[in-house]
């Protein structure tokens, strides 16, 4: 048992050994801390989050390829290897990865005058399963580095946000689960969550560019009527064990808590305060730009005297945009607006152009694919898929985006 005990402490020592140090900039030594409602540099200054979402990026979501119900990385995983085979879906995602987020990207959203990014990712990265082009436990890494390495040149802060945890926390699309948020049924996935957390928490200790961690997007969507309550009683412990998991490799970060039923409900929350360094995270869409549509996240942040921010909202008009970003901020709640980029829409900073032939490839991802019959008698031309691939790939780069000046500007922003 002294010996299990001994590696134990070796393996946490070891991985916070590989924490990256900074030493770049004037974020040096310098971590964002809680006081009351607010969060503060070290100088005592308040820092109000204003920013955007990186979404699609490292976590892809059907709708922003516009592919309706084929509507998580999975399921357009699979449909773009019904279409075009393993080996060029495998090279399709690893290109996509490289230009879909660029340092222009990032120095662009910097001098419109934004101070934080929020990075999704998929939980993936961070194992040896396959996941968009890759079996590799580094990728998430890699990849995430380099970006906070942007973001240190650009006096950028980072979230960075599990949108898609083991065995799913939302159980729907969003978490590219199988339709069920069996994360909070499930000792082993809770397990590998926390070691996931904890693994990262390692590497990003001593990194000040780095805000925190949004431990769970939008856990447990309200569909499971009969076992509601019981999985919002399970909501608090595993924050509070996923939590626990990151303190024995990070004391510095804060720890982002999102509300269940799409970062919505905050009564399933009764020890508010289990960490000096935790705040919460509220997602709002599609309502009327009042304040009375703030008014349950601001009672709960008042309740607890704990700062809220709104991680996501958005997908509107420039003038819901506009309006909503008054509102927030009359109400002293920051935000990181979704998403920076998307394909054939108004409703984002950055817009990518739908690509030559796309139109057959979502009527494919409409289509009844349930047998192999249906697949073959449905598909469209493998040159032709690939071909509109490869365009998307190109017109996704930040030189061949469309900038939508009117949204930035909404946001009070400068494009």
């Amino acid at each position: 048992m002294k010996k299990i005990i001994g590696l134990g402490m070796a393996i946490v020592l070891l991985a916070a050994c590989t924490s990256r140090e900074t030493g770049r900039n004037d974020f040096e030594g310098r971590f964002i801390t809680v006081s009351g409602h607010d969060l503060v540099k070290p100088d005592g200054e308040k820092f109000f989050i204003r920013g955007i979402n990186l979404g699609n990026w490292i976590n892809p979501e059907g709708y922003m390829f516009r592919f309706g119900e084929t509507s998580s990385y999975r399921l357009i995983n699979q449909m773009f290897c019904e279409l075009t085979g393993e080996e060029f879906t495998t090279n399709f995602w690893n290109q996509f990865k490289e230009n879909y987020i660029t340092e222009a990207d990032i120095h662009y959203i910097a001098q419109t005058g934004m101070n934080t990014l929020r990075i999704p990712f998929h939980y993936k990265l961070f194992t040896d399963e396959y996941y968009m082009g890759r079996n590799d436990s580094t990728e998430g890494f890699r990849l995430i580095d380099r970006v906070v390495d942007w973001c240190r040149n650009e006096n950028l802060r980072v979230i960075l946000d599990m949108h898609d945890a083991p065995g799913g926390q939302t159980g729907d699309n969003i978490d590219d689960s199988y339709g069920y948020p069996w994360l909070l049924e499930s000792e082993w996935q809770q397990q590998r969550c926390c070691n996931i957390w904890q693994r990262i928490a390692a590497h990003y200790a001593n990194d000040t560019i780095v805000i925190g961690y949004d431990l769970l997007n939008e856990p447990i969507a309200p569909y499971e009527a009969e076992k509601l309550d019981e999985l919002n009683a399970a909501l608090e412990p595993l924050y509070m064990r996923i939590t626990k998991a990151i303190r024995k490799v990070d004391q510095n970060h804060i720890v982002m808590l999102g509300g269940a039923q799409w970062n919505g409900n905050f009564k399933v929350f009764k020890d508010s305060k289990f960490d000096d360094k935790m705040m919460y995270t509220c997602h709002r869409y599609w309502c009327d730009t009042i304040a009375l549509h703030l008014a349950d996240f601001v009672h709960f942040r008042d309740s607890v005297n704990l700062p809220m921010y709104m991680g996501e909202t958005g997908e509107n008009t420039d003038e819901w945009i506009h309006g909503f970003t008054r509102v927030m901020e009359s109400q002293n709640i920051g935000w990181t607006y979704w998403p920076y980029k998307k394909m054939n829409a108004t409703s984002c900073m950055k817009q990518i152009k739908m690509p030559e032939n796309w139109e057959l490839i979502r009527a494919y991802a409409a289509v009844d694919r349930g047998s192999f019959k249906k697949i073959r008698d449905n598909k469209v031309a493998q040159d032709v898929a690939k071909a509109a691939m490869n365009e998307l790939l190109e017109n996704a780069k930040f030189e061949n985006c469309l900038t939508n000046e009117g949204y930035t500007r909404a946001m009070g922003m400068k494009p």
